[in-house]
């Protein structure tokens, strides 16, 4: 889309106004949504209040508010990276929500969307056997949310989050200072589990990177802002799947859990292993490829990872 020529500050007043006039844009430009709303209303309603300091859930009343010059622009400049950059509105406005909590995100890291949110307010029952849990990885972690939302629903748990990019983990330092959880919430850089060497896991989270190549190719091009290093992992979307289950088992205790997200590359998955009983977590608030093994279950299993 070409951004509308004209000078929309001239004639447009009030945050109200900027929203009608954002969700406009948004569906001339035929924007996809998939990184935090799912229409151009709520869209345009989160990325015009943000980028006047307001919060989402703001009161119907401040719609009416006229906006000065400043605040005008910044909207507009908001909108324009929106619709003709195609970035995710995250990206632009520094912030996505997870479980109910803000995240700071940037381009070194995906955007927070994962259904095991689900799960983790649930604590992983039944699934997870009963008692306390000391120990949880975030494998994989990218902006900490995952490790982070489970540090709220352990209180008594160490949480490390690993990831192989500094600049992830960057990101992820950024979460725990927000959320003041650097007393049991530590980064560690690591390809997968080459620096945890003695450690063992109670549990075991990991969004590792799933899309396979031909779904790739069809993604829409917000997704061209997100780092390919966090989507992507071979032909099939398994690669480091693979890895995970071949060495997983060794940094677990005795009746640990692993849960891993492997989205549409879940009938991969199923094709690679027909004798592997996974379990795959049913949502309901959407989403799918969340599979969950016990401590036990790759032990029995190793031979055929």
């Amino acid at each position: 889309m070409t951004f509308q020529t004209d000078n929309p500050a001239s004639e447009l007043h009030t945050l109200r106004d900027y929203i009608r006039w954002a969700m406009s844009s948004f569906q001339q430009a035929s924007l996809y949504y998939g990184h935090g709303t799912d229409n151009p209303w709520d869209e345009a309603v989160q990325l015009v209040l943000n980028a006047v300091h307001l919060p989402w859930d703001a009161s119907p009343e401040v719609l009416d508010a006229r906006l000065t010059s400043s605040e005008k622009q910044r909207i507009l400049t908001y909108i324009r990276r929106r619709t003709e950059e195609r970035i995710p509105l995250p990206y632009i406005t520094g912030e996505a929500w997870y479980m109910g909590m803000p995240f700071y995100v940037d381009e070194r890291v995906l955007i927070p969307r994962s259904p095991i949110a689900e799960l983790t307010e649930q604590q992983f029952s039944p699934w997870l056997r009963p008692g306390p849990v000391e120990q949880i990885l975030d494998l994989c972690t990218g902006s900490g949310c995952i490790g982070i939302a489970c540090a709220y629903q352990f209180p008594e748990a160490q949480v490390d989050l690993v990831d192989i990019s500094t600049d992830a983990l960057a990101v992820a330092e950024k979460n725990i200072n927000r959320h003041e959880l650097n007393h049991r919430v530590t980064t560690i850089q690591s390809d997968l589990f080459r620096n945890l060497e003695g450690k063992r896991y109670d549990l075991i989270v990991s969004n590792p990177p799933y899309v396979d190549q031909a779904d790739f190719s069809n993604m829409p091009k917000e997704y061209q802002h997100e780092p390919q290093l966090a989507l992507t992992s071979g032909i099939d979307g398994l690669e480091i799947t693979r890895c995970i289950l071949k060495t997983a088992g060794h940094y677990l205790t005795e009746s640990g859990l692993l849960v891993v997200e492997v989205g549409n590359s879940e009938a991969h998955l199923i094709e690679s292993y027909p004798e592997v009983p996974f379990t795959w977590a049913e949502f309901e608030k959407g989403g799918n490829g969340v599979f969950l093994l016990t401590a036990e279950e790759l032990q029995r299993y190793q031979d055929y990872f």
